[in-house]
């Protein structure tokens, strides 16, 4: 394990498309959405666990999800928990551990990784992630990790990468596009030149420093004005004051779509961001009728393709459904087309537009 290899957790979003398990109080990192015993950010951990010494573990998370944090990563230092006062997305939140690790240790080599992705493949996970440690620790590059697509998905951001490798398995990256239709998807399927963007990243903080101050001046100066605060007691004051001034922006499109020192490195890990019921149901195991149950209590008739999710305490009888989204909670039930869960987080809106935030 290297001493100067750091991960941060990024685990502050509220997770609304997995509405309406996931509510604002208790988003969807803190939730076992597939029955595995651990939660996906306890999941996550457990990865970074394998080969990164865990003091040099970070979680940055919301100011509402510290406790969460810490009563489900009770091995972790509490020290280690870095609250948001606000969501600005995820230029803030890299900014925030970049300056911060910095002032304790400039050669500091940082991983950024979401809370609520599964991987079914940890070894070849960590194999991949000590690749692109190794690189940016002798490049000024800023790596992406991609994944190998095995159809056109829709709901994942994609990534173009040249033909011919700078160092074995790593990519200069020509383009990042956004979430494409399905014809385009297909096309970037077929060329065989597109990787699905993971939102895992990998650099020296010295060098994502460099491309804040290049490409987002505004943050760069706050951070840069408070650094002298970092790993001290007057921490918290100076996140408090800077967090406001803060341009609510990804760190995707403030900096990794505008760099030109970018590379990707193309994985296979079985990875899923789960971020929507259906990437659950391809997750979770089925039965022979391809539903996808989450809870012990179910029982379906006459129904296929579907995917459950209910309180083992409650018997659920689901009988003549195909390819629904079916979510029991103790004051909600969603009943819904599995071809409409990108439209839950509208849904979502509509609730409480109609119900206030009793839902929510």
């Amino acid at each position: 394990m290297g001493k100067h290899h750091y991960v941060a957790i990024m685990a502050g979003g509220i997770g609304s498309r997995f509405w309406p398990m996931s509510r604002t109080d208790f988003p969807k990192q803190f939730l076992d959405i597939l029955n595995t015993g651990r939660t996906l950010i306890q999941g996550t951990y457990d990865r970074f666990a394998k080969f990164i010494p865990a003091e040099n573990i970070y979680i940055v998370t919301s100011a509402q999800y510290r406790d969460l944090v810490i009563k489900q990563l009770p091995e972790l230092s509490e020290d280690n928990i870095l609250c948001e006062p606000s969501r600005k997305n995820t230029a803030p939140c890299v900014a925030y551990i970049s300056y911060k690790l910095y002032q304790k240790d400039p050669a500091a080599n940082l991983i950024c990784a979401p809370a609520d992705h599964i991987v079914t493949d940890i070894e070849g996970f960590k194999n991949v992630c000590e690749n692109a440690l190794h690189f940016t620790s002798h490049i000024k590059a800023l790596v992406t990790l991609g994944i190998k697509p095995t159809h056109p998905n829709t709901g994942y951001g994609y990534i173009q990468f040249e033909q011919q490798p700078v160092t074995e398995n790593v990519y200069k990256v020509k383009t990042f596009t956004e979430k494409p239709d399905k014809e385009l998807a297909k096309t970037f399927l077929a060329s065989g030149d597109f990787l699905w963007n993971a939102g895992i990243f990998v650099w020296q903080v010295k060098n994502i420093i460099k491309a804040f101050e290049k490409l987002l001046p505004e943050i760069h100066e706050l951070f840069e004005q408070e650094k002298v605060n970092f790993n001290s007691n007057k921490e918290k004051e100076s996140i408090e004051r800077i967090y406001p001034q803060c341009v609510n922006i990804s760190i995707d499109y403030g900096i990794m779509e505008k760099a030109d020192n970018v590379y990707v490195i193309p994985s296979s890990f079985g990875w899923s961001d789960l971020g929507t019921w259906a990437s659950a149901y391809e997750n979770l195991e089925k039965d022979y009728l391809e539903n996808a149950v989450a809870g012990n209590n179910v029982m379906v008739i006459d129904a296929t393709k579907n995917v459950i999710h209910a309180d083992n305490k409650k018997l659920v009888l689901l009988q003549g459904l195909d390819d629904f989204i079916v979510v029991d909670t103790k004051d909600v039930l969603l009943i819904c087309k599995k071809d409409k869960e990108q439209t839950i987080k509208e849904y979502v809106a509509e609730v409480k537009r109609n119900k206030g935030d009793k839902y929510l």
